[in-house]
């Protein structure tokens, strides 16, 4: 994607994932809107869909990086009482706009706190991809201590092993990628007491050019009664 940058980052940014990614997404907030509501939006349909269908409505959804509440986001929000948090506060303050009968929270994902079962499901779409790997399995594991018994885990995951990956122009801005092989992602999210339902590689079309991501499908156990 070749578009002019117009966000300045020091070299020492690359040090810290978080910071690139917060502030690339305050900067290019609309930009990146533009450009996700042409791309890839039958997965999003299908995977949110699931959601949709697997719930009453007024069930309780927690979006993992809401971004500015595009279409996903707001056709969950007619289903669902919606969280969404993101790490960008420029997202978060168009979200609140775009869907007000929803609850959004600028936060880091990684270091948000919910009491236990808090939520029938928990959605992350094109999100958990920018988090640090050595990250993911505190963020698991807070995910299975947040939903109800019976209740989902969707995902996107990167689509290869990823230990850090820069891009210093992506849609105008510095952007960071991580991720686990499939095989971790699997034995990461199970080792939380998840049950992964599915990891399907999705292969689409981006600006030109294939790009696999895998689908994360995973829920909650219902406890046993004797």
């Amino acid at each position: 994607m070749a578009l002019a940058s117009h966000t300045n980052h020091s070299v020492d940014d690359r040090r810290n994932p978080k910071q690139v990614v917060r502030q690339s997404y305050d900067a290019i907030a609309e930009r990146h809107a533009t450009w996700a509501a042409s791309v890839r939006q039958e997965e999003r349909l299908r995977f949110a869909t699931l959601l949709t269908r697997a719930y009453p409505a007024g069930a309780s959804l927690l979006e993992l990086g809401c971004g500015t509440a595009g279409a996903t986001t707001q056709l969950l929000a007619r289903h669902f009482r919606v969280t969404g948090i993101d790490i960008s506060p420029r997202s978060i303050a168009i979200a609140r706009l775009a869907v007000p009968n929803a609850t959004f929270v600028a936060a880091d994902m990684t270091r948000v706190g919910f009491a236990a079962q808090s939520f029938d499901c928990v959605a992350a779409f094109y999100s958990i991809i920018h988090v640090p790997r050595e990250e993911l399995l505190a963020l698991f594991t807070n995910v299975a201590d947040w939903l109800r018994p019976g209740g989902h885990f969707v995902a996107t995951m990167n689509g290869s092993d990823t230990p850090g990956d820069y891009e210093e122009n992506w849609l105008g801005a510095p952007m960071f990628w991580s991720g686990y092989d499939p095989e971790t992602t699997r034995r990461l999210v199970a080792s939380t007491g998840l049950t992964v339902e599915a990891l399907t590689l999705e292969t689409a079309d981006e600006d030109g050019e294939p790009m696999s991501f895998w689908w994360l499908v995973a829920r909650k156990p219902v406890a046993q009664t004797c």
